[in-house]
């Protein structure tokens, strides 16, 4: 019996899919930056962590091309981007028995959070979610701990196990982890799933049933 109260989703890649947006994006940038060659399993990458850290690791970018390079993926996420994007089948529905329910619902995304809540607004989560946590636009505020302890700190919730993190990659689980909260590992995301497992997180759900199944025990 798992019991969650509290269910903080993460954004892309469990709830939707905004593999076309991204990348589109990414693409966008780094066409102004002059920077070509590069695989789709690179720009698989960013999907998940801080745009900060993928133009910087991905492609060694100092701090000021970083900060050029993420203007770029907003200028064109902005205008087309978050649009080019679909929930994954299921999606409504489990949100909308969790919410009959009385689960509280939350989103916290590394994505920043003018795109997280235009999102959230255009599939209609938020009849569902009660907030929307996302990256601000300088990057201080932009790992996945600090986002979690953010809307934590707003929505007045203590560490709990009661309280659980649902992610597709390693940053959900860890930062869920960091915040004292259960974590839920989904594996029909970007995420890989032997690093997934290797993070230990209290649950694995294969797909959306899945995880309806865990959450709503």
């Amino acid at each position: 019996m798992s019991n969650f109260t509290h269910l903080i989703f993460d954004l892309d890649g469990t709830l939707t899919d905004n593999t076309r947006g991204i990348w589109n994006s990414v693409k966008y940038a780094l066409k102004k930056m002059h920077i070509d060659g590069y695989s789709p399993e690179i720009l698989a990458k960013f999907i998940g962590p801080p745009l900060q850290w993928g133009f910087s690791n991905l492609f060694g970018m100092n701090e000021q091309n970083t900060k050029l390079a993420v203007e770029y993926f907003r200028e064109y996420y902005g205008e087309n981007g978050w649009h080019e994007n679909v929930p994954y089948p299921g999606v409504l529905e489990m949100l909308q028995e969790l919410g009959n329910s009385g689960r509280k619902m939350y989103i916290a995304t590394s994505k920043l959070e003018k795109y997280a809540v235009q999102i959230s607004g255009h599939f209609e989560f938020d009849k569902y979610i009660l907030q929307v946590t996302g990256a601000d636009y300088s990057g201080k505020k932009a790992s996945k701990p600090m986002i979690i302890s953010t809307l934590m700190e707003t929505q007045q919730l203590l560490p709990s196990k009661q309280i659980v993190m649902i992610g597709d990659t390693v940053f959900d689980i860890e930062g869920g982890k960091e915040n004292g909260l259960s974590t839920i590992a989904v594996g029909y995301g970007f995420g890989d799933k032997t690093e997934l497992l290797n993070a230990n997180p209290d649950f694995f759900a294969e797909d959306v049933e899945e995880l309806f199944e865990i959450l709503s025990t």
